[in-house]
């Protein structure tokens, strides 16, 4: 794990739901746990929770390890995809749902809402935002961490006429079309105090791509995000590409093998910067040291 922190003060579902994007999703809940030496979220939320809500849930595994880890807690996760395993804590429940309609949850209901992976997929980030800070409880947190879907390099090593420059340019192309941002990770933070959260922390990451880094916690923080990026890069580049912008389907794939042929090369230093983002709603207990 590479940290920066700021403190205080594309996306996972865009592909289709086949074997290897839920693989892909899977290794992503990994990677992310990793980065946070082994926590699942990095919000100063109640010791205590009762009510926890994840958007955007995928094949479900955060939400079922948080329940595990808060069995007091009812822990509900929502996705557009039934794609969550049937056997699952209690505590558990998961809701087939569009989070960008009119929520039904409850308003002061939930005391953490958590949203990882959404680059690319939300139109309105602000109104989600808004509906997030009616749906928590006063004191409540909401979480967000996404990765960047353009790969970049401190040392300057990945080629300027090669398969990653060329997918730095087509994803945002895509997604400009779709009406919905790609690049979100750089906007959280201004979108969340916006809205009117408080005590607004932002931690920044950096994934290596491929085990090219020296340190041992690092290369091997590097074989999963290579891992992360091959089980989704076709899946997601194909769909996208094909509809939006008009690519044969060999076209794409050519583009895939020849990312896949750079991220292996460990010449080749290529990152991905992740941030996490979390706010408070106003109100509640002020005792929480943030």
């Amino acid at each position: 794990m590479i940290e920066d922190d700021d403190d205080p003060t594309y996306g996972d579902d865009a592909g289709s739901n086949d074997e290897a994007a839920n693989e892909h999703l899977d290794i992503g809940h990994n990677l992310y746990t990793k980065s946070f030496g082994g926590r699942l979220f990095l919000a100063p939320i109640d010791p205590n929770p009762t009510q926890i809500l994840d958007l955007g849930t995928g094949t479900g595994l955060w939400a079922i390890d948080v329940a595990d880890t808060y069995p007091s807690a009812i822990v509900v996760g929502t996705d557009l995809s039934p794609i969550q395993p049937s056997w699952v804590p209690p505590n558990v429940r998961f809701e087939i749902d569009d989070m960008e309609s009119d929520w039904t949850f409850p308003t002061n209901s939930f005391d953490l809402i958590h949203i990882r992976g959404l680059h690319g997929t939300i139109t309105d980030w602000p109104a989600l935002y808004a509906q997030c800070m009616q749906a928590l409880k006063p004191g409540g947190w909401l979480e967000q961490a996404e990765y960047s879907a353009q790969f970049t390099s401190d040392d300057n090593t990945i080629p300027l006429d090669g398969g990653i420059a060329a997918w730095n340019r087509v994803g945002p192309e895509c997604h400009k079309v779709l009406n919905r941002e790609l690049q979100v990770l750089d906007g959280m933070k201004d979108n969340m105090l916006n809205v009117g959260f408080e005590s607004v922390v932002e931690h920044r990451f950096k994934w290596p791509i491929g085990p090219w880094p020296k340190k041992p916690e690092l290369k091997e923080l590097g074989a999963w995000s290579r891992a992360h990026i091959e089980t989704g890069l076709e899946n997601w580049t194909l769909r996208l590409l094909t509809s939006v912008l008009g690519w044969t389907a060999d076209e794409v794939r050519v583009l895939c093998a020849n990312v896949r042929s750079e991220i292996r090369n460990p010449r080749v230093h290529a990152i991905q910067r992740m941030n996490v983002v979390y706010g408070r709603k106003p109100g509640g207990k002020m005792d929480i040291d943030t």
